[in-house]
């Protein structure tokens, strides 16, 4: 029996190694182990020996079934290994060759005017900040210089989160959703020393809703903090910009006093515009014949009082601010004329007014890509 088991043994194992394939190695499996193989033959003729002897072929029957599974089992990784193998190698593609078809996705307009807002500005030296979208009531109003009277303070005008202890500190006492992005300039004063040149562009919230306010929408700001810094650096910033977003050199600009608690003084800013076939066109003076104004930011120089909220001394350093809907920008350059389908998901018009994934806006080859 011993030297039966011995030259079953090899025999087996020599045809498990020499299996070409998984198939193969299946044939010699049921051959070996199946329910009338020639180990399972064997293991069945142990009910039919004395105690004695099951206790001397018992464990050498069963050490010949284990042999052969283990070498079974390792002999299909094996095989499974090389087939992966041989299908990664007839899968392998060439990355140097051209695409079939470009991506069928598109850049949503929002996403494309705030590039075009980082390229622009980081020519003009501006760095892009960024900051929550949850703040706090001091961060949101009060560095600010907004009164707890104001209107901007009211529940119907903003979102309060509920739950704050207001026995907390004075900044956490309570907490909003941003009403705009001039936070982040409160931020970026306390934890940067001047000079600074940031654009703040991001998501902000207030409880509006109709064809030109959503609750949700975009803002982008812009903050400027140096010493010698006056309303002449604020004109020319703007209207450098304003004549690079709309790839315009007739850019005419006319700024208006007005009235915001962040800066003094504060100066809305109009573009002039012209009646081409019943639409407005940006471009040309506000006062021509077939001409018009129309409000895009607001603007002024930074309150002395906010400067001071960020621990910086007002007599030594100046600076100026602006800020404008991301979301206006884009219906005034591309021709828009309801906010509300910004948020729609409608795949039919982000078809139309999207964005080919590879257009990236640059200067040298121009910020507004035709949609």
């Amino acid at each position: 029996m011993t030297h039966d088991l011995d030259t079953l043994r090899e025999h087996i194992l020599a045809a498990i190694a020499a299996a070409p394939g998984l198939d193969a190695l299946e044939v010699v499996r049921v051959d070996a182990l199946g329910k009338q193989g020639r180990v399972t033959q064997l293991l069945k003729t142990l009910g039919g020996m004395s105690p004695e002897e099951r206790l001397v072929e018992g464990p050498r029957i069963q050490g010949l079934r284990e042999a052969v599974t283990g070498a079974i089992a390792e002999r299909k990784g094996a095989l499974e290994k090389a087939a992966l193998d041989a299908r990664l190698a007839a899968e392998t593609l060439d990355m140097t060759l051209p695409v079939d078809a470009v991506p069928a996705g598109t850049v949503h307009p929002v996403s494309q005017v705030m590039d075009e807002l980082a390229e622009i500005f980081a020519d003009l030296g501006f760095a892009v900040a960024t900051g929550p979208e949850i703040e706090t009531d001091w961060h949101n109003f009060t560095a600010l210089n907004i009164p707890e009277t104001h209107p901007a303070r009211a529940m119907h005008d903003t979102f309060y989160l509920a739950g704050v202890d207001p026995a907390g500190d004075e900044r956490e006492t309570f907490r909003v959703l941003r009403t705009h992005t001039s936070p982040v300039q409160i931020r970026t004063m306390l934890n940067q020393q001047p000079p600074i040149r940031i654009i703040a562009p991001g998501r902000t919230y207030r409880s509006d809703s109709d064809a030109t306010h959503t609750p949700m929408f975009h803002q982008v700001e812009g903050l400027v903090i140096d010493k010698g810094i006056t309303l002449g650096h604020l004109k020319w910033t703007l209207e450098t910009f304003l004549k690079a977003f709309f790839e315009r050199d007739d850019i005419v600009l006319r700024l208006r006093p007005s009235y915001f608690p962040f800066t003094e003084p504060s100066a809305e800013v109009d573009v002039g515009f012209r009646m081409v076939k019943g639409k407005r066109v940006i471009g040309g003076s506000g006062d021509d014949a077939d001409g018009g104004w129309m409000e895009v930011l607001g603007s002024g120089m930074v309150h002395p009082k906010v400067i001071a909220a960020c621990g910086l001394d007002p007599a030594e350093w100046q600076g100026f601010a602006f800020g404008c809907g991301i979301d206006r920008l884009a219906m005034l350059k591309y021709g828009m004329d309801d906010l509300r389908a910004f948020f729609d998901g409608d795949i039919r018009w982000l078809k139309h007014y999207g964005f080919a994934s590879l257009d990236v806006p640059t200067l040298s080859g121009g910020v507004g890509v035709a949609a």
